[in-house]
């Protein structure tokens, strides 16, 4: 990538943090919304963890830590729902996904670097806030190395790339199915239960266990929880997340290439 298409993706980027930082009743809303099912989980938690207390590795303050981790990342990750798919989708379903692929750049590094930038909004705009709130409330595992940090946001940031990875690929699927609502519920549904979201990844027992912390999906909650809270080196973790995002990009690569040789345009 030369520095002009640098600047390029990265202005695209700064657009979408402008763009959503300007939904400030929307951000407030769902900072309380945050706010409050992390209260709901929490309790639940502490409640499971008086009657287990080292369920899934996790001693209870950790457990706690995890919770408010997941409040801060659900709308960055864009776990349920909120992510550019949902616009990309659309555009298909309207045609004018053919303005997009007219523009002289990679349609999908521009919907990469948009939606990059929503989810650092939504990290900074609306994840801070209930995290911190929930550390002060409750007692948390938080590391006192600042390393420890530097690397949790270096995984924050690949777990964003492997989010991106997945949910570009169930927008795509429109060009075959006209209306991929159905595909981004299903995709929701699974990235629930397989990202950690409900439970920890390391509470699922045996195979089932061994199984979801192969899926992409554990790259975006469980494997950034896991580097703040000391259950897994950065290095492996990287590794992992990498990988992943590096086999779905491709794939949306490929599907991209396949879409785009046989554009149905709907509409005017």
């Amino acid at each position: 990538m030369d520095v002009g298409a640098g600047r390029l993706y990265g202005a695209v980027a700064a657009g979408g943090f402008r763009r959503y930082a300007t939904y400030r009743v929307a951000t407030a809303a769902g900072v309380f919304t945050n706010t409050v099912f992390g209260l709901i989980l929490v309790y639940t938690y502490l409640a499971l963890w008086d009657e287990k207390p080292h369920l899934g590795g996790y001693d209870q303050a950790q457990a706690v830590t995890y919770v408010w981790l997941g409040q801060a990342l659900l709308s960055t990750l864009a776990l349920g729902g909120g992510g550019v798919e949902t616009e990309l989708m659309e555009r298909i379903r309207t045609g004018d996904i053919a303005i997009d692929l007219y523009r002289p750049a990679d349609l999908q590094l521009w919907w990469l670097s948009a939606d990059l930038g929503r989810a650092l909004f939504q990290l900074v705009g609306r994840g801070v806030v209930p995290f911190v709130f929930g550390a002060l409330l409750f007692p948390t595992a938080l590391p006192q190395d600042p390393l420890t940090w530097a690397a949790f946001l270096v995984a924050v940031v690949l777990a964003m790339v492997v989010g991106f990875g997945v949910r570009f690929l169930v927008a795509l699927s429109a060009f075959w199915l006209m209306d991929g609502t159905g595909a981004q519920q299903m995709s929701w549904i699974v990235g629930f239960f397989c990202s950690g979201m409900i439970v920890p990844l390391n509470v699922f027992p045996g195979e089932l266990g061994d199984f979801v912390r192969m899926l992409p999906w554990s790259a975006l909650l469980q494997a950034p929880a896991d580097v703040l809270l000391g259950e897994a080196g950065a290095w492996s973790t990287y590794a992992f997340q990498a990988g992943w995002a590096v086999v779905l990009l491709t794939a949306g690569r490929l599907v991209q290439v396949a879409a785009t040789r046989r554009v149905v345009v709907q509409g005017g």
